[in-house]
């Protein structure tokens, strides 16, 4: 059987509905991974599209047996692939070892054997037959009541109401976020919706600036990013990342003249990083950031400027690296 091409529906960044409104919307877990459209025409095969619309189904060869799972009955599915650190958390860093192997089956395999992954589902926008004119609590019910469950894929539970609590769990967790999803919410294909509302925990740190890179375009002349560390716990300032975001024009004006004055001929970091084109400065200034998570080796993870601290000296920045970073 062919099925219909169904690209996802997206989310829209947001903040929690209003609390009069809370218990017309659904809350799931958002996660840190690859969304996939997953095909099963009913004849035992799978095929995973990326976002893109690309087959990325030779990356992932352990959820082929996902083909079987619903027998003759023809479906798509929507979900998200994940790879698990140590403690089941979502890791894209791990995940990233198992994109881009699509075409290298060989390798595919190696690496599912090293880092097996997992798809969680959360949507049916089809079953049979369309069901993307469904609201979301009706498609929910029809994808919970296929009993998707096996050794690389599973259905988490959402919940009704109760968002305050849900991504207050998030965070004490450690999660990436929620996302809120109205009950009365139809399926829009490749359409970023206020019907679906994206949270994105963000942890804030101070960091030190110790060096940056010249933006291109109307930033020219401006710094386009700032090149930031923090210390270990033998003093060393630590490359953790470029931050390129966050900031005004006025605010980048001001960064770019504190930058001039505190201008230096050597790297401030140890290690140094090998970063083409790099300006360095004097570790004098002090900066808060924004970032979701860190890498396995410290670096931040979408990294936004919030603002300058020039309450701080670089010595009593706060947010030295986790010990077991340093």
């Amino acid at each position: 059987m062919t099925l219909p091409f169904i690209p996802p529906m997206l989310a829209t960044p947001g903040t929690l509905p209003p609390a009069a409104q809370d218990a017309r919307w659904a809350y799931e877990t958002k996660q840190d991974g690859q969304r996939v459209m997953v095909y099963l025409p009913g004849d035992g095969s799978v095929l995973l599209r990326a976002r893109s619309g690309d087959d990325i189904t030779g990356a992932y060869p352990e959820l082929r047996p996902l083909g079987e799972a619903l027998g003759t009955t023809p479906a798509v599915l929507d979900g998200e692939v994940l790879a698990l650190d140590a403690r089941g958390r979502a890791d894209f860093q791990l995940l990233q070892s198992r994109m881009g192997l699509a075409h290298a089956p060989a390798r595919a395999a190696r690496r599912a054997a090293q880092v097996p992954v997992h798809l969680v589902l959360f949507d049916v926008p089809y079953l049979a037959e369309p069901l993307v004119r469904l609201a979301y609590v009706r498609r929910r019910a029809r994808l919970e009541e296929l009993g998707l469950a096996g050794p690389y894929w599973s259905t988490p539970g959402s919940v009704t109401g109760h968002g305050a609590e849900a991504l207050r769990a998030t965070r004490e967790h450690g999660l990436e976020g929620l996302v809120c999803k109205r009950l009365d919410s139809v399926y829009e294909p490749g359409v970023r919706s206020r019907a679906w509302l994206k949270i994105r925990n963000t942890r804030a740190e101070d960091v030190i600036v110790g060096g940056w890179l010249p933006g291109r375009g109307r930033l020219t002349g401006l710094p386009g990013a700032v090149l930031v560390g923090q210390r270990d716990a033998e003093g060393r300032l630590r490359y953790v990342g470029g931050v390129g975001t966050g900031w005004s024009e006025a605010e980048r004006a001001r960064l770019a003249e504190l930058l001039r004055q505190t201008a230096s001929g050597r790297c401030p970091f140890a290690p140094a990083p090998r970063i083409a084109g790099a300006h360095w400065v004097e570790p004098r200034l002090v900066g808060e950031v924004g970032y979701s998570t860190r890498t396995r080796n410290g670096m931040l993870r979408q990294p936004s400027w919030l603002r300058l601290r020039p309450d701080l000296a670089p010595e009593d920045a706060a947010a030295d690296l986790p010990e077991d970073l340093g």
